[in-house]
């Protein structure tokens, strides 16, 4: 198999992996973005959130709209700039988050006990760190 070839099923395999876990998800996926985003990098704004999931500024606003009526975020003036608000997960939204976190780790997990061996799953394990660094090199880091 070429790179190019590797590639494109590493893609479609991670791509149709990703979509069947978030099939677990109980919450709508932007709510569970913005709060994993916030939860990971810390306070941002809704600008920022748009930029980082590659939605417009009202898609964004949306979200956080509603995460702000079920209390999963918080906002409070941005001190470089009086003009924005910095959003912040509530202890409600790191619950939430958790709780959906959990949900997919044990969904997957329990797939991987029962469709692969040990010797695939030291297989699986082995090839995490070379994800990470593709996935780091992707995003520029």
């Amino acid at each position: 198999m070429d790179d190019r070839q590797l590639a494109e099923e590493l893609r479609l395999t991670i791509g149709g992996l990703v979509r069947t876990v978030r099939a677990a998800d109980t919450m709508p996926p932007g709510e569970s973005a913005v709060l994993g985003y916030l939860d990971r990098d810390g306070p941002l704004t809704t600008a920022e959130i748009a930029q980082q999931r590659g939605v417009t500024h009202q898609s964004a606003a949306k979200t956080v709209k509603d995460l702000l009526a079920r209390n999963f975020v918080r906002a409070e003036a941005h001190p470089g700039d009086g003009r924005k608000f910095l959003l912040h997960p509530t202890q409600a939204g790191r619950d939430r988050l958790a709780e959906e976190r959990r949900r997919r780790a044990d969904w997957l997990g329990a797939a991987i006990n029962t469709v692969l061996d040990a010797d695939e799953r030291r297989t699986l394990e082995a090839a995490l760190p070379l994800l990470s660094r593709l996935s780091a090199h992707l995003h520029g880091t």
